[in-house]
Order: structure tokens, then sequence, then C-alpha cells
């Protein structure tokens, strides 16, 4: 028990958005053993906007982090040793039962490595999802992770076969469902009307686009958006699309930064391609859950359109959520502009896949997981 605090401690790590979606389920279940044990939140930094940050802490009902190590952009490399460096001496002063770790990116990784390494368990959270690629980070941090974990907690099936594939043992692996679908249960009758989207941020006047319906467009994976032809391929597609529905663009800042260089939308610009810089959580959620569709390539969309029933066109070869696309909303596409544009139209006539709400996808996750946490390292 760490000096300063009553009970064993628990500590969380968050880094990046994706992971402030996981967390806030967690955190608001320890409620129910705060005489137990109690949750101590390290923000990393890794993500570093901070008015974006304040307002999904802020909507998802997050405490203000114990400990910000403000981080920030940079290398691979350089960021995972900023947080390793950073996070050691909040590790030595809290001395927690065990740390808790949320997704893929580069913070989940990096806290785990210096937390096992000074014989601290590591529990993982959305453990064994595996696209099989190995270009993409996140599956380094995927795969690396697990075998640090003592307790991985994953969101569908399929994930329990990778992990015993890989030597885990099966007796750390729990099965628990997803918190992400948690959070979006637990705030959907909160999510922003579009139309109050539309209007506040775009200064549209929803009317018509509500007759006709529309999309929502997200894209931020490097295969996508680094390499200027392939970007432009993908901005045309978009443009096409918009002249049979409009298309709602949110924008990730790695994108703006490589529209901009490339100077991709300046000329030749689509009257129903609407553009949006990052927007809360709340807004977002209600963008997706009135859409007709959605394109992107982020793993976390493309469970929450299986969620919301919305179908959702994926633009990535390969997904480590394949229970979205089995048994979901999804259709995987690639970044070929044909394949897309012919997923939209089919998407169009039809409607689109109908899809089925995964296995304990039903916002109990976190209870699940706090549950066991509490047998495993508390009550013995």
């Amino acid at each position: 028990m760490t000096a300063g605090l009553s009970c064993p401690t628990v500590l969380c790590v968050v880094g990046a958005r994706p992971n402030f979606m996981k967390i806030a389920p967690i955190y608001a279940a320890f409620a129910d053993y705060h005489n137990v044990m109690q949750p101590y939140l390290v923000h990393t930094g890794q993500h570093y906007d901070e008015a974006m940050k304040d307002s999904f802490f802020h909507q998802l009902g997050i405490p203000e982090p114990n400990v910000d190590l403000e981080v920030g952009s940079g290398s691979h490399a350089v960021q995972t040793a900023q947080v390793m460096l950073k996070f050691e001496p909040v590790l030595d002063e809290i001395n927690p039962c065990c740390v808790l770790v949320v997704g893929d990116v580069n913070s989940t990784i990096a806290c785990s490595l210096v937390s096992v390494k000074k014989h601290i368990p590591v529990i993982h959270v959305e453990a064994g999802l595996r696209s099989r690629d190995r270009n993409m980070p996140e599956e380094i941090n995927r795969i690396l992770t697990d075998q640090l974990s003592d307790l991985l907690f994953t969101t569908e099936a399929s994930a329990k076969n990778n992990l015993l594939s890989e030597g885990i043992t099966e007796s750390k692996i729990h099965f628990v469902g997803n918190v992400m679908i948690d959070s979006l249960l637990a705030n959907l009758r909160r999510a922003v009307p579009f139309h109050q989207v539309l209007r506040e941020r775009l200064e549209l006047m929803p009317g018509g686009i509500e007759k006709q319906g529309y999309a929502v467009a997200t894209l931020h994976r490097p295969s996508n958006v680094d390499d200027p032809i392939v970007l432009e391929k993908i901005i045309n597609v978009l443009r096409s699309i918009s002249e049979k529905i409009p298309v709602i663009f949110s924008i990730h800042p790695r994108t703006n930064k490589m529209i901009e260089q490339s100077r991709l939308l300046e000329t030749n610009g689509a009257k129903n391609l609407y553009l949006l810089p990052p927007i809360p959580y709340l807004e977002m959620l209600g963008l997706m859950d009135s859409a007709k569709l959605v394109l992107t390539d982020s793993g976390g969309l493309q469970e929450e359109t299986t969620a919301l029933g919305v179908p959702c066109v994926t633009l990535r070869q390969n997904t480590e959520r394949p229970v979205t696309v089995d048994q979901g909303t999804n259709t995987i596409v690639g970044n070929d502009p044909d394949k897309i544009a012919a997923c939209v139209e089919d998407i169009l006539v039809s409607g689109g896949k109908a899809g089925n709400i995964p296995e304990l996808w039903d916002g109990k996750a976190a209870g699940r997981i706090v549950s066991i946490i509490n047998r495993r390292y508390i009550a013995g």
C-alpha cells in the first residue's frame, strides 16, 4: 500500500483519444470497490491537444489525471522512450498492486515494459486483437503488450485463439466484452443530434441533408494519408461519393497536415463534401448514429458502427476486429477507389449489412473487468 493512499492502488494509463473511451467505464466501475481498491490515473500526453483532451474527459466523466506526463509528439522510438523515462518515477512513487493499460498505442507498450521489469503485474484491456499486418505499429504494440501481461481481457471470441496460438496461458485470458461499447451505450442518449452539429459546426440548415441522408468519413492511417498519391485518390473518391450523398469528413490532424502540404482541397472542391476538424465524442456519436454509412480506417469506429447498426466501409486491407465483419456491419475494401465506390453504391441501393450485436457487447464489460481484478489482486 502506498503512503497517502488508503487501500491498494490500480494504476491506469491513458495516452491517446481512443484510450479515453476505454478507460471511462472502467474508472466508473471502480466506484463499487472504493473501500477495497482505488484507481490512480496517469495520462502520458501522447495525444497532446489540450482542448480535445478536456472535452473527452468532461463528456465521459473521467476525472482529471493524477499525473500528466506531457510527452507530446515524436517518432515512435522517441515517444515510447519518453513515456518510459517519465513513467518510471511515478511507478516508484505510487507502487501500485497492478498497472492497467488499454488498446495498442505507444503508451500501452511503454508503460507495460516499465511495469513488468519492476515486477508489477500488467493488465491489458482489449487483448488478443490481430490484423496480421506487422507494418502497422499498433500490431507490434498489441503483440508485445500481450506477451508482458498477467491478465488479458478480450473483446471478441477470436482474440482468445490468437493468444493461445502465441503461447499465452489460458488462465490469464478472460472474455469480458467491449469497454468501447460500454461508453457508447452509456452515452448514446446524450449524443449531440446531427442537425445541431451541422448547424453549429458547418452553419448548415439540415433540412436537405435530413431527407437525403449523409455519410461520415475519417482517415488517419499512414497507409492512407502519408502517400500523397494514395491520399489524392481517396479524396477524389470522397468527392465522387458526395455527388450522390453528402459526406461529413472529420479530418484528423495527421490527415489535415498531408492535405495542406499536397494542396488537395484547394481546387476542384465538391459542393457536398463538408470538412470538420476533430470533434468531441458526443458530437461524433450523434453524427454516426444518424448516418447512412461511415467510411473510415479507424478500429474503434468499426466497433461503434456495428453497435449502432450503421454500415461501415473500412478503407484498409485487413482488420484486427473480425467480429465486426463476420457478425457486424463492417465491409473491408482497402483503399482502391473503385472498390470503395462500388461498396458505397451497394449500401445506397440495398441499405448495407444489417449485422448483429456481438456476444457480451452489452455495456457491462467494465464491471466484469474490475470484478476479476478484485478477485485476482485484492480479495485473493
